[in-house]
């Protein structure tokens, strides 16, 4: 073999070696987070703090009561929401006021119950707007409620959880990074992240016919409500939601795929 040759054969190879080293300290570089678990017992009742990511289909907080209470759980939700809102607008502190939320519910026959709780709420979940955490102008101020949101929760005995949403169907480019910097805020303020984006990124990945989003590519289907819920459950409560009965009208097998993509997700999101 030729000198010249042989040292263009070296001079590729050793380029493909450091591109591949380039790559794995990459992967390696990806924030991992540092809470791994609830703080405490698992959360009897739980605020849901976002927009319409939470409350289309009925909204996202009853699938997760009705994914706790099949397991003969005791669930109490409350979600608030702002339809295209960041955390930004919402005044955390007023919920926790007295004789606001969850003051009095109605039971059977319509009549009405009026509340009273030792603590409003175990936990807070947080969500930002669809692109605040990665818009140039607006990642800043997701950091910054995100800080103001879980300090005041926590001064009301209720840990901050911050939910990863997805990318929208359009631009999967997003996944990684909503994940990165969902994940440096809940490392920063100590909150549990619940991984319902990269979920979402591997059921696409494991069945792409499957339709997890609304025609206008950026809210969830059913399907994929569902699967949020499901990994909400698996990342919150660390138990498997595959075969809860509860399966939010959907046929049985696509029901088991979303739980089983939900905990695969929380398990790889969560692991050292």
């Amino acid at each position: 073999m030729p000198a010249t040759f042989r040292s263009r054969a070296a001079i590729v190879a050793f380029v493909s070696l450091f591109v591949l080293a380039a790559l794995s300290v990459d992967v390696l570089a990806q924030t991992r987070p540092q809470r791994t678990e609830f703080e405490g017992k698992p959360p009897q009742s739980i605020l849901w703090v976002g927009n319409s990511f939470f409350y289309y289909n009925n909204s996202m907080h009853n699938y997760v009561g009705r994914i706790v209470r099949a397991t003969k759980g005791k669930h109490r939700s409350s979600s608030v929401t702002i339809s295209g809102s960041g955390l930004d607008w919402h005044d955390v502190e007023s919920y926790f006021r007295p004789n606001g939320i969850g003051k009095y519910s109605f039971v059977a026959g319509n009549e009405i119950r009026f509340n009273k709780f030792e603590k409003l709420f175990d936990a807070v979940i947080l969500m930002d707007c669809s692109q605040c955490p990665i818009h140039p102008k607006l990642k800043a101020v997701f950091h910054d409620y995100a800080k103001k949101h879980s300090d005041t929760a926590r001064r009301h005995g209720a840990a901050p959880m911050l939910f990863m949403s997805w990318a929208y169907k359009d631009k999967p480019e997003m996944t990684a990074q909503l994940a990165e910097e969902y994940t440096k805020a809940g490392n920063d303020n100590d909150a549990l992240v619940i991984p319902a984006g990269l979920a979402f990124a591997k059921a696409i990945e494991k069945q792409s016919d499957l339709e997890l989003y609304q025609p206008d590519k950026r809210h969830p289907s059913k399907l994929g409500t569902y699967l949020a819920a499901a990994t909400v459950y698996a990342a919150v409560y660390r138990k498997s939601p595959v075969g809860n009965t509860y399966t939010g009208g959907i046929d049985p097998e696509t029901a088991r795929f979303l739980q089983e993509v939900a905990w695969q997700t929380v398990g790889q999101y969560f692991q050292h």
